[in-house]
Protein backbone atom coordinates (compact mmCIF):
# COMPACT_ATOMS: atom_id res chain seq x y z
CA UNK A 1 0.00 0.00 0.00
CA UNK A 2 1.33 3.41 -0.97
CA UNK A 3 1.19 6.26 1.54
CA UNK A 4 0.81 9.78 0.13
CA UNK A 5 2.04 12.66 2.26
CA UNK A 6 0.69 16.20 1.78
CA UNK A 7 2.53 19.27 2.94
CA UNK A 8 0.02 21.55 4.62
CA UNK A 9 -0.15 25.00 6.14
CA UNK A 10 -2.44 26.05 8.95
CA UNK A 11 -4.04 29.48 8.66
CA UNK A 12 -5.73 31.11 11.62
CA UNK A 13 -8.90 32.92 10.63
CA UNK A 14 -11.78 34.04 12.82
CA UNK A 15 -10.46 31.96 15.67
CA UNK A 16 -10.40 28.74 13.66
CA UNK A 17 -7.43 26.93 12.15
CA UNK A 18 -7.84 26.23 8.44
CA UNK A 19 -5.65 23.59 6.79
CA UNK A 20 -4.43 24.39 3.29
CA UNK A 21 -2.19 22.12 1.20
CA UNK A 22 0.94 23.56 -0.35
CA UNK A 23 -0.61 23.15 -3.80
CA UNK A 24 -3.74 25.04 -2.76
CA UNK A 25 -1.66 27.75 -1.08
CA UNK A 26 0.27 28.25 -4.32
CA UNK A 27 -2.98 28.43 -6.30
CA UNK A 28 -4.38 30.97 -3.83
CA UNK A 29 -1.25 33.08 -4.17
CA UNK A 30 -1.56 33.12 -7.95
CA UNK A 31 -5.21 34.11 -7.63
CA UNK A 32 -4.31 37.04 -5.36
CA UNK A 33 -1.64 38.20 -7.81
CA UNK A 34 -4.08 38.00 -10.72
CA UNK A 35 -6.75 39.97 -8.87
CA UNK A 36 -4.25 42.52 -7.60
CA UNK A 37 -2.93 43.02 -11.13
CA UNK A 38 -6.41 43.96 -12.30
CA UNK A 39 -7.48 46.07 -9.31
CA UNK A 40 -4.22 48.00 -9.03
CA UNK A 41 -4.49 48.96 -12.70
CA UNK A 42 -8.14 49.94 -12.31
CA UNK A 43 -7.88 51.89 -9.02
CA UNK A 44 -4.20 52.62 -8.41
CA UNK A 45 -1.84 51.21 -5.80
CA UNK A 46 -3.35 53.37 -3.08
CA UNK A 47 -6.94 53.11 -4.29
CA UNK A 48 -7.54 49.53 -3.16
CA UNK A 49 -6.84 47.79 0.13
CA UNK A 50 -5.77 44.29 1.06
CA UNK A 51 -9.21 43.39 2.39
CA UNK A 52 -10.90 44.23 -0.93
CA UNK A 53 -8.27 42.39 -2.95
CA UNK A 54 -8.70 39.25 -0.85
CA UNK A 55 -12.48 39.52 -1.02
CA UNK A 56 -12.39 39.77 -4.82
CA UNK A 57 -10.11 36.72 -4.87
CA UNK A 58 -12.64 34.82 -2.75
CA UNK A 59 -10.20 34.44 0.16
CA UNK A 60 -10.13 35.59 3.75
CA UNK A 61 -8.19 38.66 4.83
CA UNK A 62 -6.36 36.65 7.47
CA UNK A 63 -4.56 34.48 4.93
CA UNK A 64 -2.88 37.41 3.17
CA UNK A 65 0.09 37.74 5.50
CA UNK A 66 0.94 34.07 5.16
CA UNK A 67 1.53 34.78 1.47
CA UNK A 68 2.97 38.31 1.40
CA UNK A 69 4.97 40.37 3.87
CA UNK A 70 2.95 43.52 3.19
CA UNK A 71 0.80 45.30 0.64
CA UNK A 72 3.98 46.90 -0.73
CA UNK A 73 5.40 43.41 -1.22
CA UNK A 74 2.26 42.47 -3.16
CA UNK A 75 2.49 45.64 -5.26
CA UNK A 76 6.13 44.96 -6.16
CA UNK A 77 5.51 41.32 -7.06
CA UNK A 78 2.39 42.15 -9.04
CA UNK A 79 4.23 44.82 -11.01
CA UNK A 80 7.09 42.44 -11.81
CA UNK A 81 4.66 39.69 -12.76
CA UNK A 82 2.53 41.80 -15.10
CA UNK A 83 5.42 43.57 -16.82
CA UNK A 84 7.53 40.43 -16.95
CA UNK A 85 5.14 38.45 -19.12
CA UNK A 86 6.55 37.89 -22.57
CA UNK A 87 4.49 38.50 -25.69
CA UNK A 88 2.73 41.70 -24.61
CA UNK A 89 2.59 42.96 -28.20
CA UNK A 90 0.83 39.77 -29.33
CA UNK A 91 -1.71 40.01 -26.51
CA UNK A 92 -2.31 43.70 -27.17
CA UNK A 93 -2.85 43.34 -30.90
CA UNK A 94 -4.28 39.83 -31.06
CA UNK A 95 -1.75 39.02 -33.79
CA UNK A 96 0.97 36.38 -33.76
CA UNK A 97 3.48 38.61 -35.55
CA UNK A 98 2.43 42.25 -35.09
CA UNK A 99 4.13 45.14 -36.85
CA UNK A 100 5.21 48.39 -35.23
CA UNK A 101 2.10 50.06 -36.62
CA UNK A 102 -0.13 47.30 -35.25
CA UNK A 103 1.22 47.91 -31.75
CA UNK A 104 0.76 51.68 -32.00
CA UNK A 105 -2.81 51.45 -33.23
CA UNK A 106 -3.81 48.81 -30.67
CA UNK A 107 -2.17 50.68 -27.80
CA UNK A 108 -4.00 53.90 -28.69
CA UNK A 109 -7.34 52.24 -29.37
CA UNK A 110 -10.52 53.10 -27.43
CA UNK A 111 -10.71 49.44 -26.38
CA UNK A 112 -7.33 49.61 -24.65
CA UNK A 113 -8.11 53.01 -23.15
CA UNK A 114 -11.44 51.90 -21.72
CA UNK A 115 -10.12 48.68 -20.12
CA UNK A 116 -7.20 49.67 -17.86
CA UNK A 117 -7.63 46.59 -15.67
CA UNK A 118 -6.25 44.31 -18.38
CA UNK A 119 -4.21 46.91 -20.25
CA UNK A 120 -0.72 48.34 -19.98
CA UNK A 121 0.42 48.68 -16.39
CA UNK A 122 2.86 51.44 -17.34
CA UNK A 123 0.13 53.85 -18.45
CA UNK A 124 -2.24 52.74 -15.69
CA UNK A 125 0.22 53.08 -12.80
CA UNK A 126 3.14 55.16 -14.06
CA UNK A 127 2.31 58.21 -11.95
CA UNK A 128 1.52 56.03 -8.93
CA UNK A 129 4.80 54.15 -9.17
CA UNK A 130 6.82 57.31 -8.59
CA UNK A 131 5.32 57.53 -5.07
CA UNK A 132 5.77 53.87 -4.16
CA UNK A 133 8.60 52.21 -2.17
CA UNK A 134 11.86 51.35 -3.89
CA UNK A 135 10.91 47.70 -4.48
CA UNK A 136 7.88 48.74 -6.52
CA UNK A 137 9.83 51.34 -8.47
CA UNK A 138 12.58 48.83 -9.21
CA UNK A 139 10.06 46.28 -10.52
CA UNK A 140 8.44 49.01 -12.61
CA UNK A 141 11.79 50.11 -14.04
CA UNK A 142 12.86 46.56 -14.90
CA UNK A 143 9.51 45.94 -16.56
CA UNK A 144 9.73 49.17 -18.53
CA UNK A 145 13.17 48.15 -19.84
CA UNK A 146 11.73 44.82 -20.96
CA UNK A 147 8.94 46.59 -22.85
CA UNK A 148 11.44 48.88 -24.57
CA UNK A 149 13.62 45.92 -25.55
CA UNK A 150 10.62 44.22 -27.13
CA UNK A 151 9.44 47.37 -28.92
CA UNK A 152 12.84 48.26 -30.39
CA UNK A 153 12.88 44.93 -32.24
CA UNK A 154 9.88 46.14 -34.24
CA UNK A 155 10.96 49.72 -34.86
CA UNK A 156 13.16 51.21 -37.58
CA UNK A 157 16.71 52.45 -37.20
CA UNK A 158 20.13 51.87 -38.70
CA UNK A 159 21.71 50.99 -35.36
CA UNK A 160 20.76 49.52 -32.01
CA UNK A 161 21.15 52.95 -30.41
CA UNK A 162 18.86 54.55 -33.01
CA UNK A 163 16.20 51.88 -32.55
CA UNK A 164 16.36 52.23 -28.77
CA UNK A 165 15.96 55.99 -29.00
CA UNK A 166 12.95 55.55 -31.28
CA UNK A 167 11.45 52.92 -28.95
CA UNK A 168 11.85 55.19 -25.91
CA UNK A 169 10.29 58.16 -27.69
CA UNK A 170 7.46 56.01 -29.01
CA UNK A 171 6.67 54.47 -25.63
CA UNK A 172 6.69 57.91 -24.00
CA UNK A 173 4.24 59.16 -26.62
CA UNK A 174 1.97 56.14 -26.33
CA UNK A 175 1.82 56.21 -22.53
CA UNK A 176 1.31 59.98 -22.40
CA UNK A 177 -1.45 59.93 -25.00
CA UNK A 178 -3.31 57.12 -23.25
CA UNK A 179 -3.11 58.88 -19.87
CA UNK A 180 -4.41 62.14 -21.37
CA UNK A 181 -7.24 60.38 -23.17
CA UNK A 182 -8.29 58.62 -19.96
CA UNK A 183 -8.04 61.84 -17.97
CA UNK A 184 -10.56 63.66 -20.18
CA UNK A 185 -13.71 63.93 -18.10
CA UNK A 186 -16.22 61.46 -19.51
CA UNK A 187 -19.05 63.46 -17.95
CA UNK A 188 -18.04 66.91 -19.18
CA UNK A 189 -20.09 68.65 -21.83
CA UNK A 190 -17.16 70.71 -23.08
CA UNK A 191 -13.46 71.22 -22.53
CA UNK A 192 -12.34 74.85 -22.44
CA UNK A 193 -9.09 74.18 -24.26
CA UNK A 194 -10.29 73.89 -27.84
CA UNK A 195 -13.93 73.73 -26.70
CA UNK A 196 -14.17 70.06 -27.65
CA UNK A 197 -16.85 67.86 -26.17
CA UNK A 198 -15.44 65.08 -24.01
CA UNK A 199 -15.80 62.29 -26.55
CA UNK A 200 -14.32 64.36 -29.37
CA UNK A 201 -11.35 65.42 -27.26
CA UNK A 202 -10.63 61.89 -26.08
CA UNK A 203 -10.70 60.53 -29.62
CA UNK A 204 -8.57 63.40 -30.95
CA UNK A 205 -5.89 62.62 -28.36
CA UNK A 206 -5.70 58.99 -29.48
CA UNK A 207 -6.03 59.73 -33.18
CA UNK A 208 -3.57 62.59 -33.19
CA UNK A 209 -0.96 60.66 -31.27
CA UNK A 210 -1.36 57.63 -33.53
CA UNK A 211 -0.81 59.70 -36.66
CA UNK A 212 2.14 61.55 -35.15
CA UNK A 213 3.92 58.38 -34.07
CA UNK A 214 3.37 56.61 -37.37
CA UNK A 215 4.28 59.66 -39.47
CA UNK A 216 7.59 59.95 -37.60
CA UNK A 217 8.68 56.54 -38.85
CA UNK A 218 11.68 56.51 -41.16
CA UNK A 219 10.33 53.61 -43.19
CA UNK A 220 6.88 53.26 -44.80
CA UNK A 221 4.12 51.98 -42.51
CA UNK A 222 0.99 50.49 -44.05
CA UNK A 223 -2.23 51.96 -42.69
CA UNK A 224 -5.51 50.04 -42.71
CA UNK A 225 -9.07 50.56 -41.50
Amino acid sequence: MTNIMYSVKWYQTRGEAVRVTRKQAAANREKVLDVAGTLFRERGFDGIGVADIMKRAGLTHGGFYFQFASKDDLAAETTARVLGKAGWQERLTGKADPSFGDVVRAYLSPRHRDDPGTGCLISALGSDAARQPRAVRRAFTDGFRNRIDALLKLGPGRSQAARREKALATMAGLVGALILSRAADAGADAIVMGAYGHSRLRERVLGGATRTVLESMTVPVMMSH
